[in-house]
């Protein structure tokens, strides 16, 4: 990220400066740093790294929660994965690392809500590789560039993914294939990433590659709401002219001309 460029999140860049240890939370999810560098993160909009593994099939379910068991007191969950050789140490670094951009994308998220920081609270998952905050505010930056680039609706992230007819000849990949046949017009992107075990931010990138390619609906931007109606004002009371007065001013006039 370029100087002249403002950070994603002040905070984060300060902490990072400052090497701390801790969880920051924001309204859509948490960092948790190590020496100022980010060790995981999550968020409710992103599937947590065990849906990515046992949904995904790599791991089965049963497997996950014994390490959560037996580790994660240790805070070395991604340890005991390795050393009990249901990873192997170079797919536990991909499947974290993507995990960890994904729900940091969500977390560093504009909001108007308050930014806290802990120190000293750690994530139970443990450490695999620390990634620098710099490097996790680039990649949210390049993300959020890329959805503005394929289909600059916003819209689409939230809305519930309704498929439309294809265009005769018209095809889609194995993955969007996937997405649409899961696509009930009910779940939104972030629940069919959760059903698929799929990195939300992908689904999301699907939906909107998806909707620029007329195969999914693209919500309206809400209608603007109108102004309330003027009150309405009671019309002036005008009192009934007296009509023997006029006629008495009508004769008065007629006798001096």
């Amino acid at each position: 990220m370029s100087a002249a460029t403002a950070p994603v999140s002040p905070m984060l860049v300060r902490l990072a400066a400052e090497k701390a240890t801790g969880a920051l939370l924001r309204d859509h999810g948490t960092l948790y740093l190590v020496d100022g560098r980010v060790v995981h993160a999550e968020s409710p909009a992103a599937p947590g790294l065990d849906v990515l593994l046992t949904t995904g099939g790599r791991l089965p379910r049963e497997g996950w929660d014994e390490a959560v068991d037996r580790a994660g007191a240790h805070r070395a969950v991604g340890r005991f994965l390795v050393d009990s050789g249901r990873l192997h140490d170079g797919e536990l670094e991909i499947c974290h690392l993507g995990a960890v951009f994904d729900a940091a994308f969500f977390a560093l998220s504009p909001t108007s809500g308050p930014t806290r920081f802990r120190y000293g609270v750690g994530h139970w998952f443990g450490t695999v590789r620390p990634v620098s905050a710099e490097a996790v505010e680039r990649e949210t930056v390049r993300r959020r560039e890329l959805l503005d680039a394929v289909w600059p609706y916003a819209a689409v992230d939230t809305a519930p993914v309704v498929p439309r007819p294809a265009a005769p000849g018209q095809t889609v990949g194995v993955r969007q294939r996937a997405l649409l046949a899961a696509a009930d017009g009910r779940r939104t992107p972030a629940e069919l990433a959760r059903l698929l075990g799929r990195p939300a931010f992908h689904t999301l990138l699907d939906a909107r590659r998806l909707a620029a390619a007329g195969l999914v609906e693209t919500p309206l931007d809400p209608a603007p709401v109108p102004p309330p109606p003027l009150p309405a004002w009671p019309a002036p009371q005008v009192a009934d002219p007296d009509i023997a007065l006029l006629r008495r001013l009508r004769d008065a006039l007629e006798a001096h001309l």
